[in-house]
């Protein structure tokens, strides 16, 4: 989870920079820096959701073609369905929706799976989707 949060943070700050350089585009640099310097920019609404849709176009790709984001690679898991086929674009978006809940609530959708008897968390139940370990491959 640390790794793709290096990564998300990095893309994140690409995205801010364009989105950034695309407005200054359109309103102009000087009436950019009055409204950044006045504050009226803090919470623009567009920004957050480009910036949550940027976020769920990484875990979405890696979701529903691999099963694997880079840091799911490195620990070796990968999320399926039980019949181990690969999850949905649909699942991976109530896979992602959940997953933010879980963080808004203290991390407790993620701990639920130490009560879990099948070790799922909140995200694997709501998505009908599942964490499996891949075995090491023998060199």
């Amino acid at each position: 989870m640390f790794y793709d949060f290096l990564l998300c943070v990095a893309l994140l700050i690409v995205t801010g920079g364009v989105y950034k350089l695309i407005q200054m585009q359109i309103i102009g640099e000087a009436r950019m820096r009055t409204l950044t310097e006045s504050g009226a920019l803090d919470g623009d609404p567009l920004y957050s959701t480009v910036l949550l849709f940027v976020l769920f176009g990484f875990f979405a790709k890696f979701w529903t073609h691999s099963g694997q984001t880079l840091g799911m690679q490195v620990w070796g898991i990968r999320v399926q369905n039980a019949d181990g086929s690969r999850i949905s674009l649909w699942q991976a978006l109530l896979r992602f929706m959940v997953s933010i809940a879980s963080w808004l609530c203290a991390g407790l959708g993620f701990f639920w799976v130490l009560v879990d008897k099948q070790k799922r968390s909140w995200h694997d139940i709501y998505s009908n989707s599942q964490l499996v370990r891949i075995p090491k491959q023998k060199k």
